[in-house]
């Protein structure tokens, strides 16, 4: 459970392993000899490498982390860019990766020319947008996409793109410092088919709490949260950053940390993935595989230097200041950024939790769920 720093400050965990560098991660892919072309995008060729090495957290193999090369590694793309649309949120600092590959160059260097469609904080519209072609792929959390897959939509996940950005602060003042002392409590939400309140009453239940029964789940606005708190009518709070990391820092003698989906076995567990229409990836598979590993490299980049990303996320509305900001974005795992059987074995993982909660079909099966709804576009 985190302290506050005297800055104010939440003082959370280096997630990054002693000396595991860009450099070094590069090093281990050589060796290792993963190397893949893609090619024929839109009449040009793109020639991008995929190296393959375990990231880490807390010392413990956590994923396969594919990196691209840099621009002067590869084959630079010829001809016109190949326009793209985007679905994103500034609501959420989940999606910092899009901005960051858009303005340093990385969506360019793979030969897109990425447009984006901020869907704000509705799941449901990003989920419209892809439906009607508006956009063709978009950025969001995974326990908001994976029902509507159970359910058939047309989207392919293609991969993790960090963990971490969700909090559930208790109110010690109420009574509420771990998770026992939820019992009989209400928790402020935002949404309740939200993530937040999935991956909690997940949480929950794992813990031998009732989320039907021994927890009122009670909604309000994003930024009205706190308010909850203060009338007495919520004693917890259950949400994603940059919220709940603000509530947190502005609040450090009213709130603490109870959990986070980063806890425990969740620590090496990918919240934010990427979805593409399944008519992109059908059609036109080398522009989702380019997409994709351009998101992963600009999340590896949000990773390797969080202060620029803080600056680029801020001036598209991220809330914060950069030092908020570039601080929220250390706390998350933008090394972990799974692909292939191990990020179909998080999927499956998720969709088992979520038949626990009663969000998923008792009878699906998590394996062949987790196989249909996972489109490896980088091999």
């Amino acid at each position: 459970m985190p302290t506050l720093s005297d800055d104010g400050t939440p003082d959370v965990p280096d997630h990054k392993t002693p000396g595991q560098t860009r450099r070094t991660l590069l090093r281990y892919g050589i060796a290792a000899g993963a190397a893949s072309v893609i090619g024929g995008l839109g009449g040009r060729v793109l020639a991008a490498n995929l190296l393959s090495a375990p990231a880490s957290v807390g010392g413990a193999v956590d994923a396969a982390f594919p990196l691209c090369l840099t621009a002067a590694d590869g084959s630079a793309p010829t001809g016109p860019l190949r326009p793209l649309k985007l679905a994103w949120t500034s609501s959420g600092i989940c999606t910092a990766a899009a901005p960051v590959a858009k303005e340093t160059g990385i969506f360019a260097k793979h030969g897109l020319d990425v447009e984006f469609v901020n869907f704000g904080a509705s799941t449901e519209m990003l989920l419209e947008a892809l439906a009607t072609g508006k956009a063709e792929a978009g950025l969001g959390m995974a326990l908001r996409w994976l029902k509507p897959l159970e359910q058939g939509f047309d989207v392919k996940i293609t991969a993790g793109v960090h963990g971490g950005c969700m909090r559930l602060l208790g109110v010690p003042s109420a009574g509420v410092t771990d998770i026992a002392s939820l019992k009989g409590k209400t928790i402020a939400i935002a949404d309740q088919a939200g993530p937040a309140k999935n991956f909690f009453s997940i949480y929950l239940a794992e813990r031998g709490i009732d989320p039907f029964k021994e927890v009122e789940w009670r909604q309000y606005p994003g930024e009205a949260l706190t308010l909850a708190v203060d009338k007495g009518e919520a004693q917890a709070i259950a949400h994603w950053d940059p919220l709940t990391w603000l509530f947190l820092k502005d609040g450090k003698d009213k709130y603490v940390e109870i959990a986070s989906n980063l806890s425990e076995k969740y620590a090496t567990r990918s919240c934010c993935i990427i979805g593409v229409s399944g008519s992109l990836i059908r059609n036109e598979r080398p522009v989702a595989a380019a997409l994709t590993r351009a998101v992963l490299e600009g999340g590896h980049e949000v990773y390797r230097d969080p202060k620029q990303a803080a600056e680029i996320f801020a001036a598209y509305g991220g809330k914060g200041s950069t030092d908020d900001i570039a601080n929220m974005l250390r706390s998350h795992t933008h090394n972990h950024s799974p692909v292939g059987v191990a990020l179909k074995e998080e999927i499956a993982a998720y969709a088992e939790e979520l038949k626990v909660v009663q969000v998923f079909k008792p009878g699906t099966n998590a394996q062949r769920f987790a196989e249909k709804v996972y489109a490896d576009v980088l091999s």
